[in-house]
């Protein structure tokens, strides 16, 4: 798989951008904040429908723009598909498959499959358990496009949930009508919290089964001298939900899990006001022996945990009979020698790569490839991100950018 095209109208710092790509490593070359990882976050979008960066797509349109538009060509042993896509700056997103309007732009997922290695990840290690929980339901939409309805479904039903117990411990205080309907309407959303809830969690589990001895395998090889590297999934249900295999033969027995739980703690959710079970609330474990590495890796093992998990994912992708492309933004910068190396040997046999780095030298040279270097020019005040040469060379630049004043 690899993209041959790729076109941006007001996506960030791009007014407007078209791209002829191929086969083979392609490096993106420039200073900070010239526009480089945008073009691989309209990648990751277009294979996800998120960005890596931000939780919301308003950032992603250029400051003055209603909406960006990403189009796209997939070629995916000898077929080729392509994506034109509508982000909204409000409102909702449009997207079309080889001209013809889809529904829903969910049903773009499985064209493009990408792995996007980045200095964020460092976050899957030692940050909050919503950087675990995004990372998992990225890949789980990659293998299986069809959970991201279950996802929709139940990030709607949460809000509408969340928003009732909000005002669920006011409303029961004033009758005992108001008691009952609130009761009543929070059967009518537990099970729905419950059922939706139950196909999220499950097919998380699936993938943190054939995940797992993955990232166990791509950590040894990083960090040979480490402790063995080892993940899985903590439910907010409690440990029953965790021992389940996933997949849709758990849905049922997890979704029976989630209502008896949501029974047992509704009085301490409406006294709260929060939703406090669902997959909302889990976690993703990441250990090392027998300590979580979280507060207990150095930098160099979470840096490594942070790669094993990417590489992981590679591999996962691959056993399901694909070659995602893999996007590396500047993360080489972030590496030591070693582990520059072992990234490089891995991802040099990708079908593509494409790579970001404000600083040439930084690339291995077993990358060696194409460069495309990105600038910016200003106009009454206004940067726009542009691309300064494009050619081909047989090492790595031993020149280093200006840094920026």
């Amino acid at each position: 798989m690899f993209v041959r095209e790729l076109a941006l109208t007001d996506f960030r710092s791009w007014d407007r951008v078209e791209l002829e790509l191929e086969p083979g490593p392609t490096i993106f070359v420039g200073r900070n904040g010239f526009g480089k990882t945008n073009l691989l976050e309209s990648l990751f979008y277009v294979a996800t429908l998120r960005s890596h960066r931000v939780s919301g797509d308003g950032p992603l349109v250029r400051t003055g723009a209603t909406a960006a538009r990403v189009f796209t060509t997939v070629h995916n042993e000898g077929r080729e598909l392509s994506v034109d896509l509508t982000i909204a700056a409000q409102g909702a997103n449009k997207a079309q498959i080889n001209t013809a309007p889809v529904r829903r732009t969910r049903e773009i997922l499985g064209i493009l499959r990408t792995v996007l290695f980045a200095p964020e990840d460092l976050a899957l290690v030692r940050g909050d358990p919503g950087e675990r929980r995004r990372f998992l339901d990225e890949i789980v939409v990659q293998l299986r496009p069809l959970a991201a309805g279950s996802r929709a479904d139940y990030e709607r039903v949460l809000r509408q949930r969340s928003a009732l117990l909000k005002t669920a411990g006011a409303a029961m205080r004033r009758s005992s009508a108001d008691a009952d309907s609130v009761m009543s309407t929070l059967d009518v959303w537990d099970e729905q919290l419950a059922q939706f809830g139950a196909e999220v969690t499950a097919d998380r589990l699936a993938v943190i089964a054939q995940l797992d001895p993955l990232v166990t395998q791509a950590y040894a090889s990083i960090a040979p001298h480490s402790r063995p590297a080892h993940i899985a999934y903590r439910s907010a249900a409690g440990p029953e939900v965790d021992a389940s295999p996933g997949g849709p033969a758990a849905v049922e027995e997890i979704r029976q899990i989630l209502a008896q739980r949501l029974h047992e703690v509704r009085s301490k959710e409406i006294d709260r006001g929060l939703c406090l079970i669902g997959p909302h609330r889990d976690d993703l474990f990441l250990g090392l022996g027998t300590e979580p590495a979280k507060g207990f890796a150095s930098h160099g093992e979470s840096w490594s945990f942070a790669l094993a998990l990417r590489l992981a994912c590679v591999d996962l992708l691959r056993t399901d009979g694909v070659e995602p492309v893999i996007m590396l933004d500047d993360v080489f910068a972030e590496l030591d020698t070693a582990r520059r190396q072992k990234l490089a040997e891995f991802t040099a046999s990708a079908e593509q790569l494409l790579i970001t780095a404000a600083v040439g030298e930084d690339i291995p040279q077993v990358l060696a490839g194409r460069r495309i270097s990105v600038g910016v020019q200003e106009h009454d005040g206004v940067r726009r991100s542009v691309i300064l040469d494009d050619h081909t060379v047989a090492e790595p630049s031993q020149s280093r950018p200006q840094e920026e004043s």
